[in-house]
């Protein structure tokens, strides 16, 4: 397989912006007039090559777009790469919030009753009932809670304290 030529070597966005930009200082010296201006910029839009980007400033003296030199291709096999799932993490000065909106609104509204169940319970045990056996209610709560939701809140709270560790992990790797 042969080696692509400087023209034949494809452009990315970074390439045309540097020719828009070239295309715009041109109108504004007066070299081109916003016809000509629209029809070029259409057409840095639409390249694919270095050349076809080129043949739209053979007519016209500096700025041109400037390349730089062809990049070697890679050595070995491309590495894969993975892609993490991403966990948002919450706002400073209120952890958890973005989280906890994210969730369902049913394990919302089951959260929300954990602390009236036991706020209630205390009720009841100072002004009804003075057995402590009726704590167990608001355990027994709880423990149908978990077994309605599963082990998704658990799991939820582990991810992020892993999504947590990671980013303080590469934090200090960076430097």
């Amino acid at each position: 397989m042969s080696e692509p030529q400087s023209s034949e070597i494809r452009v990315g966005d970074a390439e045309r912006e540097q020719a828009l930009r070239a295309l715009g200082d041109h109108m504004s010296a007066g070299r081109l007039d916003i016809d000509e201006y629209g029809e070029r910029t259409a057409r840095v839009a639409a390249s694919k090559t270095r050349g076809e980007l080129l043949e739209l400033f053979t007519d016209l003296p500096e700025p041109k777009p400037r390349f730089g030199p062809i990049p070697a291709p890679a050595p070995g096999r491309p590495q894969p790469v993975v892609a993490r799932p991403a966990v948002p993490e919450p706002p400073p000065g209120r952890p958890g919030i973005e989280r906890w909106q994210q969730r369902p609104l049913a394990q919302r509204i089951y959260g929300s009753l954990v602390p009236v169940v036991f706020l209630g319970t205390i009720a009841l045990f100072l002004f009804e009932f003075r057995n402590p056996w009726i704590f167990v209610l608001p355990v027994l709560f709880v423990i149908i809670g978990g077994t309605m939701f599963g082990e998704g809140w658990s799991h939820d709270r582990r991810a992020w304290e892993r999504e947590q560790h990671r980013r303080r992990r590469d934090r200090r790797h960076r430097y």
